[in-house]
């Protein structure tokens, strides 16, 4: 279990949100399914890497993006810039929400069976929450998000639970 509660997280909303998020990463984001997750690469507007990370698509017009924990601020900043400055036409939120969400990280061959454990009304066997996908339900009697993502190769769960309830969700 990692605590990667640091790691940033911005919210993109609105009906635009895919075209904003397609202008920045070099991935396809249109193609993206509700409840699925991809890994990519955010370009600047010389086609620089200026930051890598996932986005999950939580619903047609509802984003969250994690990006490295230190640069969050500095995204957040040229999103609003981009918005404001370049594509003043799309409609599109931008938001932080490092702070309300805490993310911990369940890895390894054991981690699904640790979560069981735990209780919760999410499926997560590998057919119904395969990696690359997000599920929302109740773990530890707690409103929780679970991305399945990993970056080490083992079987790995993140969890994102409102920041205000991590005390409760460690006890």
């Amino acid at each position: 279990v990692f605590d990667n509660s640091p790691i940033g997280k911005i919210e993109v909303r609105g009906p635009h949100a895919a075209e904003f998020l397609h202008h920045i990463y070099c991935n396809n984001v249109h193609s993206l399914a509700v409840g699925r997750v991809r890994y990519g690469l955010m370009l600047n507007e010389n086609g620089v890497i200026i930051d890598d990370g996932v986005f999950i698509r939580l619903a047609a017009d509802h984003f969250l993006v994690n990006t490295t924990s230190a640069g969050v601020s500095r995204i957040m900043g040229l999103f609003e810039e981009w918005l404001q400055c370049e594509w003043t036409d799309l409609q599109v939120l931008v938001d932080d929400v490092t702070s309300q969400w805490a993310n911990f990280t369940f890895a390894g061959p054991h981690s699904r069976r640790v979560l069981q454990a735990l209780g919760t009304d999410m499926d997560l066997q590998a057919g119904a929450l395969p990696h690359m996908a997000a599920t929302t339900g109740l773990l530890a009697g707690l409103e929780a998000r679970i991305v399945r993502v990993s970056f080490s190769g083992e079987t790995s769960f993140e969890v994102n639970i409102a920041a205000n309830q991590a005390n409760h969700f460690l006890a």
